[in-house]
């Protein structure tokens, strides 16, 4: 409808234009949409054939829902969605708070400016980007920040008794009349309160001060909580509960190339990043494969989840460690090494909530465990299982020798007494000058992968020294500006002897 010259009520009615509800207008839209087979949610991954279908199946049925589910999933993206499904200008009554419908006005305004100008009432036009609420759900939430309150300045401005409906000043939620509103955390909203929820869904009235109110407000209302048995903060009253009519769970990415394509898409890196850093796929998933590595680690807590923002901030920090250091040996270009993701910690740290037992840890040295447990997890999908390896016994008639080894020949050149000791900001030529040094490191990659180039075949080699570590084939050392790669019996034996003269020490000290 061409909305431009109707500026009245009377030239609304001539229109034909006809007042439908909020959820009538999106079920109308969403299924123009399944017709033209249209995306109803874009950029949201993963929830192709899961959630998306279960929210469109809520729409048409007219739903108010509840999401439920895990932080980061991306509960709040698909409310804020939903605007796309409503139609693009809807008329309301002009000077009104509650978005009145012209042609079923509810509040006592709109009610006697009608009675007052009749046709020649002014109306004016609202685009659906204006049709969207959203409140955080905490304990501090009043009726009135939700509902409204009594405005006693009103009353006495107007000269009104507090019985009049004119001295009510309204919250956020009849603000939100013919408009999708969203409480996140719904829990977290005192008990009364969610009973005042209650109300305008059930019975569409509003009761503020003692002052009941008929008000049938048009709402889609969207809530958003963490699984029930996950918080102690709260629940959501029974009542309030049945009277929402689909309840759907969310769930984090299901394969490592879901999440992958989350984080692509998502992170925020700036034009010069991208020209002067290169980000291989196997350092991609390394930074995906912590995540994973987070929602099952023992530190960390379930109930709280692993948040995708973990790996967008991770990735996003990974690149920047690599342009920094390229910056600093003023190198035009880099690529981010193994040794650059010592910059994705504060990452981590910032983005799991630990248990007790993780918290005996430390942060730091969680974040280092799991960051150590990507490594090993994705090193089997490039190279040989080494505990394959330490498990297989020569056949019988076999000498030892005949076990293929892969590694035998890096493994014995750090048994001679050799380390590699490689710095986190060191030059990439200097890298890959270390990296070329250790016997049988360059071999094993160009058998792997014979068509990598030198650079990506360096970060395979550095890549194949954090594995060997991570399967306890060789020792590493992390110290503040270096990581250091010796033979594990050596470390293993310096340690016991060092651990050896700090007794007799004390022995001297006695």
């Amino acid at each position: 409808m061409n909305h431009k010259h109707i500026n009245t009520l009377g030239e609304l009615k001539e229109s034909g234009y006809t007042a439908k509800s909020i959820k009538e207008e999106i079920r109308q839209n969403l299924l123009q949409r399944l017709k033209g087979k249209e995306d109803t949610f874009t950029g949201i991954m993963g929830y192709e054939d899961t959630v998306i279908p279960d929210v469109e199946r809520a729409l048409l049925s007219k739903h108010n829902i509840l999401f439920l589910g895990l932080r980061g999933q991306a509960k709040t993206r698909m409310a804020r969605q939903m605007t796309n499904l409503l139609d693009e200008y809807i008329p309301v009554i002009s000077g009104s708070d509650i978005n009145d419908d012209p042609l079923n006005p509810i509040s006592k305004f709109a009610r006697d400016l009608i009675r007052e100008k009749g046709d020649d009432t002014p109306i004016e036009w609202i685009h659906r980007s204006q049709r969207y609420g959203e409140k955080l759900a905490t304990p501090d939430v009043s009726v009135a920040d939700l509902i409204g309150d009594i405005d006693p300045i009103k009353a006495a401005n107007l000269r009104l008794s507090f019985a009049d409906e004119r001295v009510i000043h309204y919250g956020i939620i009849p603000k939100s009349n013919r408009s999708i509103f969203v409480i996140n955390e719904l829990p977290d909203l005192q008990a009364r309160i969610q009973v005042a929820l209650f109300n305008i869904l059930e019975e569409g009235d509003v009761q503020i001060r003692g002052f009941k109110l008929r008000l049938p407000l048009d709402i889609l209302f969207v809530f958003t909580a963490n699984p029930e048995d996950y918080t102690n903060r709260g629940s959501i009253v029974t009542p309030l509960k049945d009277r929402i009519e689909s309840q759907i769970l969310t769930h984090y990415p299901k394969s490592l190339e879901t999440a992958l394509a989350i984080t692509e898409q998502e992170a925020d890196l700036a034009p010069e990043q991208k020209d002067k850093v290169a980000i291989s796929d196997l350092v991609k998933r390394l930074i995906e494969q912590v995540a994973f590595e987070a929602r099952g680690s023992e530190f960390v807590d379930k109930k709280s989840g692993v948040s995708a923002r973990l790996t967008i901030a991770a990735f996003e920090n990974a690149v920047s460690a690599a342009e920094r250091r390229a910056l600093i040996n003023n190198e035009q270009g880099t690529q981010v090494w193994i040794g650059d993701l010592i910059g994705i910690i504060p990452a981590i740290t910032g983005k799991i909530e630990l248990v007790y037992e993780g918290e005996q840890e430390g942060p730091y040295q969680v974040a280092m465990n799991l960051l150590d447990k990507s490594i090993r997890s994705q090193f089997v999908q490039y190279f040989p299982n080494p505990d394959t390896l330490k498990k297989r016994a020569p056949k019988k008639g076999e000498s030892p020798q005949v076990v293929d080894n892969p590694y035998k020949a890096i493994t014995s050149w750090f048994d001679k007494g050799n380390h590699v000791n490689i710095g986190f900001a060191s030059r990439d030529r200097d890298k890959i000058n270390q990296l070329y040094s250790v016997d049988g490191l360059h071999g094993l990659v160009k058998k792997t992968f014979p068509h990598a180039n030198e650079m990506e075949s360096a970060l395979l080699m550095e890549f194949v020294l954090h594995g060997l570590a991570s399967y306890s084939l060789l020792s590493k050392k992390i110290f503040e500006t270096s990581v250091e790669f010796k033979d594990l019996m050596g470390s293993m034996l310096n340690i016991q002897t060092s651990a050896f003269d700090d007794e007799e020490d004390e022995d001297d000290y006695r």
